[in-house]
């Protein structure tokens, strides 16, 4: 009597394209894997390409194919991002993205990319509106777009009183199928209003994410974002998560309980003035909805010089997790 052939449960990886394209990395090979990506990038390269060609933002859709493909010597090229000359801080991936979407429309242009490079899932825009990502802080003052509160260091000191998208954006309807066929949505990691928040902002996707029956994982960052999140603890993340999407939605909050070694860190906080572990209250580690365990990427992952096009320190981060990790934490919980 044969055994029946085992089933890849269906996660969602809902988030920005560094987050998303971890957890992907990740689960690979082990998950039926879809991205849901976040749509409201307006800094880097992606953002210049946006501005000058009035295309969507590609780079985080960029990033889950580059986790996606089976072609990895391809990969490596979408990486590749330009030294020198009028390409300077662009990134091959980028440019190629974007001449698929002014050869062949968007969504086509996203399916020739997904054909071309043989991924092995889905990768989905959370939305297909063009809109941008506000930000009122309880002073009044209005911050518009991703790169700017990303850079805003006024927001954990004065506090955000309204976080919002103008225009309003409507969820794509392939996402919403997505979620509500999904067995798992892992949310996060990344940076928390422009890349996580900005997702349930999405009309539909909240209201989506409390009526599927999917368990929900929130992925919590490693370490705080100065001007943005500083002095969040793990149990701060859940709770302003909550506020988006409801309270007892997320089933289970992953969070890294390692530090770096003292030279490390004096290194990392050479570049990142002000950003900080997260923190957490040890108590939280008896509760089985908080999962903890050594999730740090001891590689530190240098700055690229050629990457001009970003402003503000905290664009890009040197410390993350390490994919081997986190993919025994989450198959744990996936598998049990």
């Amino acid at each position: 009597m044969h055994s029946k052939p085992h089933l890849k449960k269906k996660v969602v990886c809902l988030g920005g394209g560094t987050g998303a394209s971890m957890v992907i990395r990740a689960l690979e090979g082990q998950s039926d894997l879809s991205a849901v990506v976040s749509m409201f990038d307006n800094g880097g390269s992606t953002g210049y390409l946006r501005r000058e060609l009035d295309l969507p933002p590609v780079g985080d859709l960029r990033q889950c194919l580059i986790a996606l493909t089976q072609k990895k010597e391809l990969a490596a090229l979408l990486k590749h991002r330009f030294g020198k000359g009028f390409l300077r801080g662009h990134n091959l991936g980028n440019i190629l993205f974007a001449a698929a979407i002014e050869e062949r429309g968007f969504e086509k242009g996203l399916k020739c990319l997904e054909r071309i490079f043989e991924i092995s899932g889905k990768i989905i825009p959370v939305s297909l509106d063009n809109s941008s990502l506000m930000a009122i802080l309880e002073n009044g003052k209005t911050i518009k777009g991703e790169e700017e509160i990303v850079n805003c260091r006024d927001i954990s000191k004065i506090g955000l009183k309204k976080l919002y998208l103008s225009p309003a954006a409507k969820a794509n309807p392939k996402a919403l199928a997505e979620i509500k066929k999904a067995d798992f949505v892992i949310i996060g990691p990344g940076k928390f209003y422009t890349s996580l928040v900005s997702n349930l902002l999405v009309e539909g996707i909240a209201e989506g994410l409390e009526r599927s029956k999917a368990k929900k994982i929130l992925v919590c960052n490693i370490m705080t974002q100065p001007g943005n999140t500083d002095g969040f603890t793990v149990e701060k993340f859940l709770s302003e998560t909550e506020k988006y999407i409801g309270q007892g939605v997320v089933d289970h909050i992953v969070f890294n309980t390692k530090k770096l070694s003292p030279q490390m860190s004096k290194q990392v906080k050479k570049i990142f003035v002000g950003a900080e572990f997260v923190g957490y209250d040890k108590a939280i580690l008896k509760d089985k909805k908080f999962v903890g365990a050594d999730l740090l990427g001891l590689e530190l992952k240098p700055l690229n010089p050629s990457d001009i096009l970003i402003k503000g320190v905290n664009q890009r981060t040197m410390v993350g997790h390490d994919p081997k990790k986190l993919a025994r934490v989450l198959s744990k919980i996936i598998n049990r």
